[in-house]
């Protein structure tokens, strides 16, 4: 085992690194250079209503003894049949089934006539019953129904147990948020981008310090002053090379915060709208996750299917089909599922105040090119108060909601083995839900790759300004556990070293920026 001593030039690199890097936010981490690779694997769109969507006015009975009962739990609350906001009834193959959508949900019936929507009745967790939405959300973002103590998501599981991707690859994986959701925590691979537009270390302010036509001869803007910081073999210089190459990535892709001609103008759509741009240029994109909020619906939820939350519908409905039909246009959308998820539903019967109450099972929603779709799937267990007694009152779960997604991985992305990604929950039943991806079209041809010319790198420092000496004997016995591995002057520090070190190096940073040294 070795010790790690660095001069004042290389020590201030790192430090300058790090600093940068933690300012731009932990975004910046993932793996690949800034080649842009074609996408010959499916994507999967996760979007996540925060909040408890109240599914039972989304997709309800329409007629029967359902709707009888549907109506008297929510003599203010429910869906009217005629009128205004009147339910817009489904069908299958010619047969009425006996549900409708909200009315405000005509993009969605419109992929549905499709045959590119599926509705899974009464999903969820059947495992674990919990009101509280921090404790549903993240049993649901973990992929560990009643444990949250996994650490990390289950996309970033499905991301790093997902073969054939290569290294290449600049956004296999892509959170159009502010920051990283739950679902992809430990997903080095996970780029978060909230807008492509801001995506910039120029921007603002800042603005001034990007290199343009104008700029005097030999000036240099902030990205390629901290460029040349990064050509060093330490760890974070690495990791800087990584960001740098997202950045001239996303720089250099045609991403526009124009949205196409009958989009909605909202903030769900602009995220669609980003991951449409991100599929069409063939990044490698294999899962993307958005948030959606706003659906916790306790009071004013809005009488006969109007107010509020026939308002949160029509957003939903409307982004979902401008995606759905951007994509269908140009062909996408043949290798694209999306599956809109809520934490729970909500009581069947109304309250006082004019909303719901947290619930239990509610419907979710896949769509896409892959889906076979038009029909309903899982079981539907009717709302007779003598059906929901032994759940209080609440419509049960009768599909855990992770037979969906095993078989979206299994048939669409290729995993063996989806305990890898849901832990425990290996031996389940398909539910018919998404064609074999032999089945789908093959993707379109993509140029050849241009030779891409090496990364120009500053001298090895290992020899001239890193210098190792022999480690006391005391503490060689820890070589078992975490060496300092040497290769072609390549330092790597184990962990438990290399984090309390950059934690140093920030801190003394910080102290020389403040006494100007």
């Amino acid at each position: 085992m070795t010790r790690i001593e660095l001069d004042r030039r290389e020590f201030l690199k790192g430090c300058c690194a790090a600093a940068t890097v933690g300012a731009a936010g932990p975004a910046l981490f993932f793996s690949g250079d800034a080649n842009a690779a074609a996408n010959g694997y499916d994507t999967i769109v996760h979007v996540f209503l925060r909040g408890g969507i109240d599914g039972l006015n989304l997709v309800f009975p329409v007629s029967g003894e359902d709707r009888n009962h549907y109506e008297e739990a929510r003599p203010r609350l429910h869906v009217p049949v005629s009128g205004e906001n009147a339910a817009l009834p489904l069908s299958t193959g010619g047969s009425a089934t006996g549900f409708g959508l909200h009315g405000a949900a005509s993009g969605l019936r419109d992929i549905w006539a499709d045959g590119k929507l599926a509705i899974v009745h009464c999903c969820g967790m059947q495992t674990t019953v919990t009101r509280s939405h921090f404790d549903a959300q993240q049993y649901l973002d973990f992929g560990t129904p009643g444990s949250k103590g996994n650490g990390t998501g289950w996309l970033a599981r499905a991301l790093q147990a997902q073969s054939g991707v290569p290294s290449s690859v600049v956004m296999p994986a892509l959170a159009v948020n502010s920051r990283m959701p739950a679902n992809m925590l430990g997903a080095t691979g996970a780029l978060t981008m909230g807008s492509p537009t801001d995506f910039q270390l120029n921007g603002g302010a800042w603005a001034w310090q990007a290199v343009r036509q104008d700029s005097p001869a030999g000036f240099k803007g902030v990205r390629e002053t901290l460029a040349s910081l990064w050509q060093g073999n330490v760890g974070i210089e690495h990791a800087g090379r990584a960001a740098d190459a997202a950045l001239r990535t996303v720089a250099q892709q045609a991403y526009t915060a124009t949205l196409p001609d009958g989009w909605p103008s909202t903030n769900f759509a602009r995220q669609l709208w980003t991951v449409a741009q991100s599929i069409r240029f063939d990044l490698g994109l294999r899962y993307a996750a958005l948030d959606v909020g706003g659906w916790d619906t306790h009071e004013s939820q809005g009488n006969d299917g109007g107010g509020y939350y026939r308002d949160r519908v029509a957003e939903l409905s409307a982004a979902l089909a401008a995606f759905y039909g951007e994509l269908t246009r140009t062909g996408e959308m043949a290798r694209v599922t999306v599956v809109v998820q809520s934490e729970f539903g909500r009581r069947v019967r109304e309250n006082g105040s004019g909303g719901t109450d947290h619930g239990y099972g509610n419907p979710l929603l896949v769509l896409g090119g892959p889906v076979n779709g038009g029909r309903f799937y899982g079981t539907w267990a009717g709302l007779h108060p003598e059906t929901l007694s032994p759940y209080f009152g609440d419509i049960p779960v009768t599909t855990d909601y992770r037979r969906v997604f095993a078989e979206l991985l299994q048939k669409r992305m290729g995993h063996a083995a989806v305990d890898q990604v849901f832990p425990g929950f290996g031996n389940y039943t398909p539910l018919g839900l998404f064609a074999s991806a032999s089945a789908s079209a093959a993707p379109r041809a993509v140029a050849p790759e241009p030779v891409r010319q090496p990364v120009r790198q500053a001298p090895q420092p290992a020899l001239s300004d890193i210098r190792t000496t022999s480690a006391p004997a005391e503490v060689a016995g820890e070589a078992a556990s975490g060496p300092i591995r040497h290769r072609r002057g390549t330092v790597h520090i184990p962990k438990r070293i290399s984090q309390p070190l950059l934690r140093l190096r920030l801190r003394l940073y910080r102290l020389m920026q403040e006494h100007r040294l």
